[in-house]
């Protein structure tokens, strides 16, 4: 944080640019959790990009992961949960890359991957927990400490502080400047925000200054945490975005029938279709169909009706 430039200056640019803050090799934290407010746009152009090697931290993985093992982009993956979604289990996907191909899939308790982030955010090397005290995780995670607390003498977890080189978050709205507004569940991404040495947001619209000033208490991430501002409607797709669609149902059972009846060749014939084929995120938005996406639109915003 100390290091960051802290003027109040316009961060807008586009997605090819926001891709090039990613280098082979950093460590990139993702927002959201399961299949909400995904970064997918983001994940789509540093696929696109074929970045290699990325270590890749987020609070619980979905089909993310599988783009993430299965283009290559990524051989270590750090999390408390990853599955294809609650709906379809287990990913296939996932299994062959840690089982075959000597990818990482890094474990640690939900609570242990929040606590990182907010040691992280906070500035501190470590912070205490009692979660995964006794569980067969701990026994995985040579990297957490047990000590006995200098006050009470109970057993506690130290778990060490997680700083990833850039973050990747999508929100429903922001300003120029990087002023971000979450509607519904935060999730981890305002630690994660703190903690990133940078901090690319995907947005579904850029407002005025004047209106994030108008409803400061729902701005939860500041400008200066924020280094690039990228407005990527339907940023999540297929994923869901609170308060504005839900995910694209019929896209994401396909595309898992597809990928689980073979991680290798299904999963690049959908990489070559939906990542590499289209021409920009429009055009990816055109393969997933109108259909799905006017229908995910009204889905999501049924919530607001009386």
């Amino acid at each position: 944080m100390a290091a960051r430039d802290r003027s109040l200056r316009e961060k807008v640019m586009s997605l090819q640019e926001a891709g090039s803050f990613v280098r082979d090799g950093m460590s990139i934290g993702v927002g959201g959790s399961t299949m909400s407010r995904t970064p997918m746009a983001l994940l789509w152009q540093l696929i696109r990009d074929r970045r290699k090697n990325l270590t890749c931290s987020r609070a619980i993985v979905s089909t993310d992961g599988d783009l993430l093992f299965g283009s290559g982009v990524s051989d270590h993956i750090i999390t408390s949960w990853f599955a294809q979604g609650i709906l379809w289990g287990l990913s296939k996907v996932m299994r062959h890359h840690v089982e075959k191909e000597g990818k990482t899939y890094e474990e640690w308790s939900h609570m242990g991957v929040g606590m990182r982030f907010r040691a992280g955010g906070m500035g501190v090397p470590f912070l205490p927990m009692r979660a995964m005290l006794g569980s067969d995780v701990l026994k995985q995670r040579p990297e957490a400490k047990e000590i006995d607390c200098p006050f009470t003498g109970e057993k506690l977890l130290l778990a060490p502080a997680l700083n990833p080189d850039v973050a990747l978050i999508h929100v429903q709205r922001c300003d120029a400047y990087g002023n971000a507004q979450i509607d519904g569940l935060q999730f981890m991404d305002i630690d994660l925000a703190l903690a990133a040495d940078r901090v690319i947001l995907t947005t579904e619209r850029i407002v005025s200054n004047d209106q994030i000033r108008r409803a400061p208490d729902q701005t939860k991430i500041p400008f200066f945490c924020v280094d690039a501002v990228v407005e990527v409607p339907y940023g999540s797709a297929p994923h869901e975005c609170f308060g504005l669609y839900e995910p694209m149902m019929k896209h994401m059972e396909a595309y898992v029938k597809q990928v689980n009846a073979d991680p290798i060749d299904g999963m690049q014939a959908y990489l070559d279709r939906y990542f590499h084929g289209p021409e920009d995120w429009n055009d990816y938005l055109d393969l997933i169909g109108m259909r799905q996406v006017l229908e995910a639109s009204q889905h999501g915003r049924s919530i607001y009706n009386d």
